[in-house]
């Protein structure tokens, strides 16, 4: 075998791998036919102990088995860790938007105040914390639409689509969003008030010294309503989005498009639902903001302080740049270790309804 092959295989996780040398898939009582390549779409892929086939180096991961949830959890930690660590200038800036008069004077401020190494205060909670809200929420994501999926059959499972995605998406992002409060919490404090620590290894302590352990959580009833409308949103329209563009701007079917297009449609898609997310999280975001800087405050005091108009407006337009580009990216890297592993990436296929097309080979 060549050293780049060898080079190639040793990037690709072993411990998604069991050591046998092919799978079969899960049975299924809605659909019997033998596929090719599945994909997530609901109710097919999963069929009737008939084997598939999905190409990686060395074996192949059966889908919605552990290791299928395993492999999507890592790619969340990449896509959510990574993501949120780069932009962390970004997300010091709009925390502390009501100290500065524009985006732009703000970084100026920032960076006359703490110098280039202050952009990045704060970056150990942000990669922990979102690290190990990526795993839950992608992980679970795949979950909890495989599970709702076959819950309601294939037929409704296509028919309502939509529905499976939103509720899927919200299921996971309430198991996630309590892995990640901790950590917000933490960050928060060490980006709007200097002073106050170096990051996370004084700042947890402090934190906990300051307000006990379940301070840590006194924001989770924010978080959840800035990130599950959030992550509804991301998942949901990046789905829909990904399947109309392979419907209406693409000429020829997913399955003839090569790997980096598709990973392209996926950051496409990522960038346009971000922007959406933005939107419709932006005024719980400035919540969790004033509520871990404020001591003893609460959501009616941070609308007096703020006012409903800032609750809307303030930041959005730095917070639009910034989600839509995360979450782009964060799609890119998702789908990307996926077909590194040798899964298909995300959306972009409808599911079949009808039982006659059961046996229909999806790519």
């Amino acid at each position: 075998m060549a050293l780049s092959e060898l080079s190639r295989q040793s990037l690709h996780p072993s411990f998604l791998y069991s050591a046998a040398s092919s799978f079969t898939a899960a049975s299924s009582p809605t659909s019997q036919a033998p596929v090719a390549a599945p994909t997530p779409a609901f109710g097919h892929g999963t069929g009737g102990g008939r084997p598939f086939s999905i190409q990686s180096p060395n074996e192949k991961i059966k889908m919605y088995s552990p290791a299928f949830y395993a492999a999507c959890s890592v790619g969340g930690i990449a896509s959510c860790g990574l993501t949120h660590m780069a932009v962390t200038p970004l997300d010091l800036v709009k925390c502390n938007m009501q100290k500065y008069k524009s985006i732009s004077s703000g970084f100026g401020v920032l960076l006359k105040e703490q110098g280039a190494r202050g952009f990045f205060r704060g970056w150990g909670p942000t990669l922990l914390g979102y690290s190990a809200q990526g795993a839950c929420k992608f992980g679970f994501y795949e979950f909890f639409k495989k599970t709702y999926s076959d819950m309601v059959g294939p037929e409704n499972a296509s028919k309502y689509k939509t529905l499976i995605y939103l509720a899927g998406s919200a299921s996971a992002e309430l198991i996630a969003d309590v892995a990640l409060c901790p950590m917000e919490a933490v960050k928060v404090r060490v980006q709007t008030q200097p002073g106050f620590a170096r990051g996370l290894t004084d700042g947890l302590p402090k934190f906990i010294k300051a307000q006990g352990a379940a301070g840590l959580y006194k924001g989770i009833v924010p978080l959840w309503g800035r990130q599950i409308p959030y992550t509804m949103m991301k998942f949901a329209s990046f789905e829909t989005i990904v399947e109309q563009i392979y419907k209406h701007a693409v000429p020829v079917p997913k399955s003839e498009c090569s790997k980096p297009f598709q990973l392209g449609v996926s950051f496409a898609g990522g960038y346009i639902a971000g922007v959406l997310c933005a939107v419709v999280s932006h005024p719980a975001d400035n919540l969790v903001s004033f509520l871990n800087n404020a001591k003893g405050a609460t959501i009616g005091d941070a609308v007096k302080r703020i006012g409903v108009t800032g609750l809307f407006t303030r930041g959005l337009p730095l917070r639009i740049v910034m989600i839509g580009t995360l979450t782009g990216a964060q799609w890119g890297i998702y789908d990307a270790f996926k077909v590194m592993v040798g899964l298909p990436t995300t959306g972009g296929v409808a599911p079949v309804p009808a039982a006659s097309e059961e046996a229909k080979v999806i790519a």
